[in-house]
């Protein structure tokens, strides 16, 4: 059954600046995360963009907004075969446990100028 739903648009030259500040992206990223955004040869921006929209949807779904939980506690990966999912760490866990949350459903894309991300919350 689904639980919640989130969706974000944002504009990606937002996140320009972000692209050389390493102090600025491990505050809302995950390590691993930080380390998949530099090694990125291109679209550094719009991965940036991406991976907050993802982040702002799952707290949209959630209905708490990005109050409760730090960014960084989320991370957006990729499966083998390139498909976008989140991973929860402990203090985050507990905010989807709470909602009896068992599955988080991801879809990201973007294109030169916006990044937009869409999540479905299931019990």
């Amino acid at each position: 059954m689904i639980i919640g739903t989130g969706i974000d648009i944002v504009q990606v030259n937002r996140f320009d600046s972000w692209v050389n500040n390493e102090k600025l992206l491990s505050r809302f990223f995950h390590p691993e995360e930080v380390k998949y955004i530099l090694g990125q040869n291109t679209n550094q921006a719009e991965t940036i963009a991406a991976r907050f929209a993802a982040k702002e949807a799952l707290g949209k779904a959630l209905g708490t907004g990005l109050r409760g939980f730090a960014l960084k506690d989320i991370w957006v990966r990729r499966d083998e075969k390139g498909k976008p999912y989140i991973e929860v760490f402990p203090a985050f866990l507990e905010i989807t446990k709470s909602y009896n949350c068992v599955r988080i459903h991801l879809s990201i894309s973007h294109e030169k100028e916006y990044a937009c991300a869409i999540v479905i919350l299931e019990n």
